[in-house]
């Protein structure tokens, strides 16, 4: 079936698209009262954020764009210490979506939203004209425990810096798709929960966190120099890139400091900690490739080099342009 101006009038086709898509894949008790707003349990200190989801194709290797909605919101929460409880979401369907396509998809974000620990526990669809495109808003709530406390304006010379594993993998994988491009990179679209809260728990000192999306990681360390005052050193031998996404990069001319990803994670320590800090992301699922990839240290402020393997150095900016394509 395909979706049409009907299904967003609010009546009886709107009810039933409800009814047997969403109700039946996000079911649970505070969904399932169907008001207009719901009630949850609270906590003293809660981390929010929102995000929108306008990928194509929203199909891809590794994952669809209901998986990356529900990984992008989380990692957001996740990043600020909080543990991810509560997301809403929003759909906006052109007219001649396929509800095929969209079952697929429900099911996709409940099952990721299980492996994630959160509940959906609101939603609104709309639909508009246009040529069948599937678009996700969602919005999540978190809990940020009494005792933590990350800032990227915490970094200071003698840190660690660390990445989660590969750099670049939902960015080629999104690209070769739109490219019809032969290759088996497989989206990193991930939730980070078991990691960070291994991080957390393991009594490492934690600066920041940043989880490496749109602008890829040499943007964020930038912010993360910028908010600090400080300068930050990567060893370009060090960070981890697959051999399939190195050679992808070198026939397109692309660099995997810029390149989008949707289940890594930078994080930033004290220097004593750092080897702890990379046991914890190892041993977590989606940490198998993670390494210290440089460090703080003394140089001109708001400042990130990298030292490349002939022993040059180079300065890191952030990203220019636009970072195509839009991979979520």
């Amino acid at each position: 079936m395909k979706i049409t101006m009907a299904h967003g009038s609010g009546g009886k086709a709107t009810s039933e698209l409800i009814e047997d898509i969403f109700e039946k894949h996000f079911h649970n008790p505070v969904l399932a009262k169907m008001e207009d707003s719901a009630v949850v349990p609270g906590a003293e200190r809660i981390a929010m954020t929102t995000d929108s989801f306008v990928v194509t194709p929203v199909f891809f290797p590794g994952g669809d764009i209901g998986r990356l909605s529900v990984c992008g919101t989380v990692n957001d929460l996740l990043m600020s210490g909080a543990k991810p409880r509560y997301l809403t979401c929003g759909f906006i369907l052109e007219e001649g979506a396929d509800t095929d396509d969209l079952k697929k998809i429900a099911a996709s974000m409940a099952e990721t939203a299980a492996e994630a620990g959160v509940c959906i526990v609101a939603g609104d669809t709309k639909v508009v004209e246009g040529k069948g495109g599937i678009y996700i808003n969602t919005a999540g709530v978190g809990f940020v425990p009494p005792d933590v406390s990350l800032s990227a304006s915490s970094c200071e010379e003698g840190d660690m810096i660390l990445l989660s594993g590969n750099l670049g993998d939902h960015h080629a994988a999104i690209l070769s798709k739109r490219m019809n491009i032969q290759n088996t990179i497989q989206s990193d679209c991930a939730p980070l929960n078991e990691m960070v809260s291994t991080l957390l728990e393991s009594g490492v000192k934690v600066k920041a966190m940043r989880d490496v999306t749109r602008g890829g990681l040499g943007t964020v360390l930038n912010e993360f120099a910028g908010a600090s005052a400080c300068c930050m050193e990567l060893e370009e031998e060090a960070i981890p890139v697959s051999a399939q996404v190195r050679g992808f990069c070198e026939i397109l001319g692309l660099d995997p400091l810029y390149m989008g990803n949707e289940g890594k994670m930078t994080v930033v320590v004290a220097g004593q900690d750092a080897k702890k800090a990379l046991e914890c992301l190892k041993k977590s699922r989606y940490g198998e490739n993670a390494a210290i990839i440089g460090k703080v240290v003394s140089g001109e402020s708001g400042t990130v080099l990298l030292k490349t393997p002939i022993g040059g150095t180079r300065i890191v900016t952030v990203l220019y342009g636009e970072g195509l394509p839009r991979i979520c």
